[in-house]
């Protein structure tokens, strides 16, 4: 049986097979996931990124990432640091705060690997598009809400499983780099575990934020 990559729990019995790759459930936390011997390789994992033509010049991709956005910044005091974790070959969400006044850095492990960001604390974190391609979620979420300030807020942006039933014809498994997927039940398991209070703002957004001490 294979361990999760979230809760480490190893009741993780087969959900589903497609003609690709397998899928396990835990029964844990209810985060489904990819076997690690049918992930990408590094080199094959950058050249899909780096099809990616994402600018903050695009109003549309703007658009999309206001989903995660205007609800984080309307719970943000002003000039508040955040970092932007996983901001991939163009660098637009963290733009779109610095346009608000509030002071960002950025770290992507493939275009921005400067680790010296991943030392200091912020007022919040962001990572939209990224959870579910952690190889070990458990470890990055931990650390990611650790580098939090009291209160601080942690914006994770992410599509959920809504319906078991529904995940064979999904076209978020179809992505090759997409390895692990969250339901909200996972998000509550997460902020439990954590200790952060979680909200759910959109069917694609998490919102948790570390307490006030």
């Amino acid at each position: 049986m294979l361990t999760c990559p979230l809760c480490a729990s190893a009741e993780t019995p087969y959900f589903h097979r497609d003609a690709r790759r397998d899928y396990h459930r835990c029964t844990n936390c209810w985060l489904v996931f990819v076997p690690p011997d049918q992930r990408l390789a590094p080199e094959a994992e950058k050249a899909v990124y780096d099809q990616h033509c994402n600018s903050p010049d695009d109003a549309g991709y703007r658009q999309f990432l206001s989903r995660l956005y205007t609800p984080l910044r309307e719970r943000l005091a002003p000039a508040a640091q955040g970092l932007d974790f996983g901001a991939g070959p163009g660098p637009t969400l963290s733009v779109m705060f610095e346009e608000a006044g509030h002071p960002m850095a950025i770290y992507d492990p493939f275009y921005a690997a400067d680790r010296v960001v991943l030392e200091r604390q912020y007022d919040f974190i962001t990572a939209t598009e990224v959870a579910e391609h952690l190889f070990e979620p458990g470890l990055e979420l931990e650390r990611l809400a650790g580098m939090l300030r009291p209160a601080g807020w942690l914006g994770l942006m992410t599509k959920r499983v809504t319906r078991w039933e529904t995940f064979p014809r999904w076209h978020y498994i179809l992505d090759p780099t997409h390895v692990i997927f969250f339901s909200d039940a996972t998000f509550e398991w997460l902020a439990h575990h954590l200790d952060m209070r979680l909200e759910l703002p959109a069917s694609d957004v998490a919102l948790l934020q570390r307490k006030p001490w």
